[in-house]
């Protein structure tokens, strides 16, 4: 069975992540120090709340390293992905940069926070294997990345603007969305990086 680490850093998703992990078949492990992160096959890094207040948490717990220098696929959901660049607009944050860019407020949006379902334009990408051009997801946010190289980029999404909704740097990926929320599109996105952190431990 493959082992997928989610982080424990007082994010309010944990609970639906590890759920809907299970749900594809993973084995979870919660990890709330560094050290339970070892021997996972992937590591899922949650979030919801303010980009400062996350930051300080993963810092605090002493998951900064650590998750800048994972061997095996990382996956950042909403915050959790945002933490991934190298910083925020929200509370002027530094995060983890392990993806050049910066998190921005979307400027054109109607309402904030974007929060529903919304359509996401999708690349090619083992994490979207299987789904159409275009597939609906939940979403609750106020900022969005805007990495300096665009082709990382491999889903996008519209709130007033155009934004970045999913991005992979080689075993980096993240989604703006909450797939724990997203119903079979969302158990799908999850079911997809199961089978990527087992396909990375076969190829090891």
């Amino acid at each position: 069975m493959t082992t997928i680490a989610v982080v424990d850093h007082g994010a309010g998703n944990l609970v639906s992540i590890a759920q809907g992990l299970e749900r594809v078949g993973a084995q979870v492990v919660i990890a709330t120090s560094p050290g339970e992160m070892e021997g996972a096959d992937g590591v899922v890094l949650p979030g919801v709340g303010a980009t400062a207040a996350a930051m300080d948490r993963i810092a605090a717990a002493g998951f900064v390293d650590p998750l800048k220098s994972l061997s095996v696929p990382l996956l950042g959901v909403c915050v959790g992905m945002q933490v991934l660049f190298d910083s925020s607009d929200e509370d002027d944050a530094e995060c983890l940069g392990i993806i050049s860019g910066t998190v921005r407020k979307l400027q054109n949006a109607p309402t904030l926070p974007h929060m529903g379902w919304n359509d996401v334009a999708v690349a090619d990408d083992p994490l979207f294997e299987g789904f159409a051009a275009s597939e609906l997801f939940y979403f609750v946010h106020s900022y969005a990345p805007v990495p300096i190289d665009p082709s990382v980029t491999i889903g996008t999404s519209g709130h007033g603007e155009p934004f970045v909704a999913a991005v992979r740097q080689g075993s980096v990926a993240g989604v703006q969305f909450h797939p724990e929320r997203s119903s079979v599109a969302g158990l799908k996105v999850l079911g997809n990086f199961l089978k990527n952190c087992a396909e990375a431990r076969r190829a090891a």
